[in-house]
């Protein structure tokens, strides 16, 4: 049953697979921009170990059968450029939340789109999700237009969700029933 939490998923460019410990350098490269982490409820990373603590954070959350993290690689180069999750995961309720992150100079190619369409086949028809749904800051336009592209639809607000340094935001909220997805 493991394995199921533990995939690797091949696409056209991509390859979706479990992060290791030798990922720590790239990830912390990524989501130490504060571009990167603009919209997200974390402060951007500050060292190694913080890469080394999400990715032996991550496997432990797999192993516990929680949560899906996976690293986003290019096919053609084995570059690790960003990270996509399945997390929240209730197994009662069939439903989960999905979240992306990427390396600011691989934005506006599609591979959130395509990574995102991978992920969301893998947890309707793997593991039997019902619904997944996302939190963004509704300021972050991209996202919210990639979570359109992907089908899911605005389903509300939640204001003055979060605070990060003093920074109050809202969360926008999204859905995808797994209807949804097969229509």
């Amino acid at each position: 049953m493991t394995q199921k939490f533990m995939p690797t998923i091949k696409t056209g460019r991509l390859v979706l697979r479990p992060l290791k410990l030798t990922d720590a350098e790239a990830l912390l490269t990524i989501f130490s921009d504060p571009d990167v982490m603009k919209y997200w409820n974390t402060a951007p990373w500050n060292s190694l170990e913080d890469a080394m603590s999400f990715i032996k954070e991550s496997t432990a959350a797999m192993d516990r059968q929680e949560s899906i993290t996976l690293g986003i690689m290019l096919e053609a180069t084995s570059e690790l450029i960003g990270k996509c999750m399945l997390f929240s995961y209730e197994s009662e309720s069939k439903r989960a939340e999905i979240g992306f992150g990427i390396g600011k100079q691989y934005w506006g190619y599609g591979f959130v789109s395509e990574a995102g369409e991978a992920l969301i086949k893998y947890g309707f028809e793997s593991l039997g999700l019902r619904r997944i749904e996302a939190e963004i800051d509704p300021e972050n336009i991209s996202s919210g237009r990639a979570l359109e592209r992907l089908g899911f639809i605005k389903e509300g607000l939640l204001r003055q969700r979060w605070e990060i340094n003093g920074v109050v935001s809202d969360s926008a909220l999204y859905g995808l029933l797994a209807g949804d997805h097969l229509a």
